[in-house]
């Protein structure tokens, strides 16, 4: 398997074109080999670890303190998911199905959609920053001891007390940060290679680089195209669990239920009140 493609410039030199394909079909078998082991691992050892440790001895707040229904995500918040995932799955589709053979009139789809995925979280930085909590989605000091002492306890081991979570727990910090690494590369790139392409936002250019240089952008592109695969495949999964449906409810409707809410989260971490929550 090549992880990149090479080719030669006008003048013999070796140059990076592209990542290889065979990144694309690694992508996809290995979100889909995730989520068959992640099925087994819920399905059988999961349950051996609940039993084992005796579930969680940490108390929680009396439900009468808590409102019936808490809101999770704003409106703003879900319809910047949702168009964001209209955005992905648009470029996903536009930038992989022709190199599977399936060939239609994607450029002018695909930068169009690469342009709405980037005016929605330019968006979604400035309301996160000024309107949410902006570092309840980021991953702390608190949420790595988390990770160590859960990983002993899986593993048979005594570990600490695990707490439950505040609004995000840690795996959905980690898809966070991935998804920003894997947008930040891709945003990035695909804004300069908008200057290879026809579109009305700014000159045409195919040589404001050298070829060397495009090879680099490109391959940057690539790399981060490809974890899109994988990141959908493994969201779309959780998504559909009947233990996650009501975090994807939570997306549609903005709000979970007092019950969700007590066996999830620790109302100390993630403070709520009977009007509810801003973000």
């Amino acid at each position: 398997m090549e992880l990149f493609q090479w080719g030669t410039d006008p003048w013999g030199q070796e140059i990076l074109i592209r990542v290889s394909w065979d990144l694309l079909y690694l992508a996809f078998w290995s979100g889909a080999a995730f989520v068959l082991f992640h099925a087994i691992y819920a399905a059988v050892w999961l349950p051996k670890v609940a039993r084992a440790n005796g579930g969680s001895s940490q108390e929680t707040v009396a439900a009468a303190s808590v409102p019936a229904t808490i809101t999770r995500h704003t409106l703003v918040a879900r319809l910047f998911h949702w168009v964001m995932a209209a955005a992905m799955l648009a470029l996903l589709i536009t930038g992989f199905f022709p190199i599977l053979g399936i060939q239609f009139p994607w450029i002018t789809i695909h930068w169009i959609a690469g342009v709405v995925l980037t005016i929605s979280i330019l968006h979604h930085v400035v309301h996160a920053t000024f309107f949410l909590d902006f570092w309840s989605i980021w991953i702390g000091l608190s949420d790595l001891k988390e990770a160590v002492n859960r990983t002993k306890r899986q593993l048979g081991q005594a570990g600490g007390e695990i707490p439950k979570h505040g609004k995000y727990p840690l795996d959905h910090k980690l898809y966070h940060t991935a998804v920003t690494l894997g947008g930040l590369a891709v945003i990035a790139t695909g804004i300069v290679m908008l200057a290879r392409v026809e579109t009305p936002l700014w000159p045409h250019d195919p040589y404001m680089f050298a070829d060397a240089t495009w090879g680099v952008i490109y391959a940057l592109h690539g790399v981060g195209a490809v974890l899109f695969i994988t990141l959908t495949l493994t969201h779309i999964y959780f998504a559909v669990r009947p233990d996650k449906i009501w975090l994807t409810k939570a997306m549609i409707f903005g709000s979970v239920d007092r019950e969700h809410y007590l066996q999830h989260h620790d109302p100390k971490r993630w403070v709520v009140s009977q009007e509810s929550t801003k973000n």
